[in-house]
């Protein structure tokens, strides 16, 4: 697992419920030390992941928009962005 949570501020266009949801778990898994989900720890994981999504969701729409170098993209949406663009 990443040490990095990816950045979400100031991404064009906006960062999508799938992108949030996917930081929030990685930051519970994280915090959690949790690796894989079992019946132990599902319920709070997913109480938990909800709980920081909705969070992060209305963090971002608070926050004034972010100075950002033209084409600074989190890695992740680089690489994404880059693999849609060659399968074109």
């Amino acid at each position: 697992m990443s040490g990095n949570i990816t950045l979400l501020r100031g991404l064009t266009p906006a960062a999508t419920e799938q992108e949030i949801y996917a930081a929030a778990q990685e930051y519970v898994r994280k915090v959690g030390g949790v690796s894989g989900l079992t019946t132990a720890t599902k319920a709070a994981v997913d109480k938990a992941v909800q709980a920081i999504a909705e969070a992060t969701t209305q963090l971002l729409a608070e926050l004034p928009d972010r100075r950002a170098a033209e084409g600074e993209a989190p890695a992740r949406r680089r690489v994404r962005d880059t693999v849609t663009e060659e399968a074109s």
